[in-house]
């Protein structure tokens, strides 16, 4: 069989990549999309950063929404016709009947989320589907040796879940998938500062704090910075300071969460490949991978060396676009 196109995606909650055999990633936009419910169905407006750039900002009829929740589709009309967008614009509208699709999922899917992903790529236009499992994509776009029988860690945290997983002989020998990532880190840094100063702030505030001043590990060049929001009290616009302490404090439990998954996916680890692991060490892969000092925080709990891949957010589709490449 003769494919048109040979094409990978990474179907994230927090973002879509998309990789184009022959040209590397052509797409990386938030999973987001924004719909009118003026219309019956909804009509989808906007896909990806256009969408984003609307949440807390657009007129009542118009809903931004994370299509992908917790690594699963939530939302299948919104997901095929954001796949079906973002698909088009990478192969610059050529036929795409007969491509070659491969899409990862995460670990812990059951039956039907797997067949709700398969479905909704079809429903994008694609006629040939595979999938694959998240960690095991994220392992060999980090350049894991997967093929060998010498065990190898990877934790993959993305924006709704974070999968631990022990792979050897190209398989996935041990895994565990928890639902605290990314946007849960975002959602406790919007609580804390509710209930510590009374400001409401939305979603993509409390991102830009975790990407400013979130922290699992105190580190050199702490500081602060000013926040905007509404206050709770009398719903005027209130600014306030924020440290790097404060936002470690508010992601302290989510990052435990974190920790305590790779504990126990290395308690139910066999031996011999617990022994490799304490040789050879952990890799972090997935956006989450890129919060300051979780590295260092693992390795000081487990006594196991950590590293962060090259390129953590583009691990899963980087694998993915080996196994086209390959043929894997």
């Amino acid at each position: 069989m003769l494919f048109s196109q040979d094409i990978g995606i990474d179907l994230g909650t927090s973002n879509v990549l998309v990789f184009v055999k022959g040209k590397g990633i052509i797409i990386r936009e938030p999973s987001v999309v924004a719909v009118d419910q003026r219309f019956n169905p909804p009509r989808v407006v906007a896909v990806g950063t256009q969408a984003k750039e609307m949440i807390g900002r657009t007129p009542g009829s118009i809903v931004a929404l994370h299509p992908v929740q917790n690594g699963v589709i939530a939302d299948f009309d919104a997901t095929a016709e954001m796949l079906r967008r973002f698909i088009k614009r990478a192969i610059n509208n050529s036929p795409f009947n007969r491509a070659r699709v491969m899409v990862s999922v995460p670990s812990g899917v059951t039956e039907f989320e797997r067949r709700a992903v398969n479905d909704a790529v079809k429903s994008a236009g694609a006629k040939y589907i595979s999938i694959i499992e998240s960690p095991l994509a994220s392992a060999i776009g980090a350049g894991l040796p997967i093929t060998s029988a010498t065990g190898s860690m990877v934790v993959d945290i993305g924006g709704g879940t974070s999968e631990v997983a022990v792979i050897a002989l190209k398989d996935i020998v041990t895994s565990l998938s928890i639902k605290t990532a990314g946007d849960d880190m975002d959602e406790a840094i919007i609580n804390f500062v509710k209930k510590k100063y009374g400001l409401l702030i939305g979603e993509r505030t409390a991102e830009d704090i975790k990407i400013k001043l979130g922290s699992a590990y105190f580190y050199d060049g702490e500081g602060a910075m000013d926040v905007k929001g509404r206050n709770l009290v009398d719903g005027l616009p209130l600014n306030v300071e924020i440290s790097s302490e404060e936002v470690r404090d508010a992601l302290a439990d989510a990052v435990k969460q974190i920790v305590d998954a790779v504990r126990t996916a290395l308690e139910n680890t066999p031996p011999e490949l617990a022994a490799d692991i304490m040789d050879n060490g952990i890799t972090l892969t997935g956006g989450g991978a890129l919060l300051r000092g979780l590295d260092k925080l693992i390795e000081e709990e487990l006594k196991i060396p950590v590293e962060i891949a090259d390129t953590p957010i583009d691990c899963a589709a980087d694998g993915i676009g080996v196994c086209l490449e390959k043929k894997l």
